[in-house]
């Protein structure tokens, strides 16, 4: 079980805040204004509840979220394409894996960019909503330590490594489907959002709060699972949103938590952001065999 207190998230927000003060990156009103929000939310007492958690598997997480995953409000759906569009620029067309295809969002922007299209995911409830938007392209149930496909020339693999304990096998897979050559890019929340709660919020069977398993992986620990099996770094982006949140005095519902809370406090919430997501731009290397 997950513990998740209101008053701790927001008071952990502040010490992130009142640490780059102590550096200097922030002037003495800033700082003073941070300690006296502090006692204010001290007496808070609607941050005195909090709600234990439960992880759900993906499988079991998105069978709940797969039928609003694609809904407009996702700002996360927002921020990569952009990138992801000069990445693929530069990738000629060919056979591209959507690796954890979900509903088929990054499937349907390689079709667009001229590439055959097979997508994977382990949920049903997703690849049916995938073949309803793209029923051109084959899609097929696996896992990323075991994609059911054999050659291909590019991957895009986005929002799904986060739910995995071990980059090592996965990478491994990747670097035995590419061929010599071929194009990895992965899209992933990035470890600082994930610290500050960025996690897909589900309700379970019985209305009961849960997260999709999520782990916080080092930028270090992308470098070194690419890096062993073959695949050499062309780029990395690192994506932040700059939107200040306006300020509330209520924590507001489990369901909209952490951004409901950061909410109690904007400045320091907006202080302590940093990157949202990271994109990765791999390549395989033209002698490498598995």
């Amino acid at each position: 079980m997950i513990h998740e207190h209101p008053l701790a998230y927001v008071l952990g927000l502040q010490g992130i805040a009142l640490l780059q003060g102590f550096i200097g990156e922030h002037d003495r009103d800033f700082i003073e204004a941070r300690l006296a929000e502090i006692r204010e939310l001290l007496d808070n007492e609607q941050l005195t509840q909090a709600v234990e958690v439960t992880p759900v598997s993906t499988v079991d997480g998105y069978r709940t979220w797969s039928a609003t995953y694609d809904s407009p409000s996702n700002p996360v759906f927002e921020m990569d394409v952009p990138i992801l569009k000069e990445i693929l620029a530069d990738v000629p067309a060919g056979m591209a894996l959507d690796a954890a295809c979900g509903t088929g969002r990054y499937a349907e922007l390689l079709a667009g960019q001229g590439h055959r299209v097979i997508g994977v995911d382990s949920s049903p409830d997703m690849l049916e909503r995938a073949r309803k938007r793209l029923p051109d392209s084959e899609f097929r149930e696996g896992t990323l330590h075991h994609l059911p496909v054999d050659e291909v020339d590019l991957i895009l693999c986005g929002l799904a490594l986060t739910h995995n304990p071990d980059l090592g096998p996965i990478f491994a897979e990747f670097a035995r489907v590419l061929r010599p050559g071929g194009h990895l890019v992965v899209v992933d929340m990035h470890p600082d959002a994930i610290l500050r709660g960025s996690i897909p919020t589900v309700r379970g069977p019985k209305g009961e709060p849960c997260r999709v398993v999520t782990y916080r992986h080092s930028m270090g620990d992308y470098l070194r699972a690419s890096l062993s099996n073959g695949l050499t770094v062309r780029r990395c982006e690192e994506l932040r949103s700059a939107s200040m949140l306006e300020k509330t005095d209520s924590p507001g519902p489990w369901d909209v938590w952490p951004w409901s809370l950061a909410a109690l406090a904007p400045e320091a919430a907006y202080a302590a952001t940093g990157p949202q997501m990271v994109i990765w731009h791999f390549q395989a290397d033209i002698l490498h065999t598995m």
